[in-house]
């Protein structure tokens, strides 16, 4: 998938997010599931949440510093947008 595509997709997620609500977001995420995955979902729920909450905890424990320091970048880079907004300095740096 070519970057211009993947940029069309990102953006119409976006819109129907901002449209349709966060239950657009996770019909698209569905979606990226092949069917008899989500038949197989569908016959075994508790199974499908205890894979999920497995998976969940495992990325935590390999990953968790690193999503802590994405996290920490995000919020740091939306309050410094702010603030700059805020204050009329509106010159953006990339």
């Amino acid at each position: 998938m070519d970057m211009d595509k993947l940029t069309d997709r990102a953006a119409s997620l976006g819109n129907t997010v901002v449209n349709e609500g966060p239950g657009a977001l996770l019909e698209e995420l569905e979606q990226l599931l092949p069917e008899p995955w989500r038949a197989q979902i569908a016959n075994f729920p508790i199974t499908a949440v205890a894979v999920g909450v497995g998976l969940g905890l495992f990325l935590a424990l390999r990953k968790g510093d690193e999503i802590l320091a994405l996290g920490t970048t995000l919020v740091s880079a939306a309050a410094s947008e702010n603030l700059s907004k805020v204050f009329g300095n509106t010159t953006q740096q990339a």
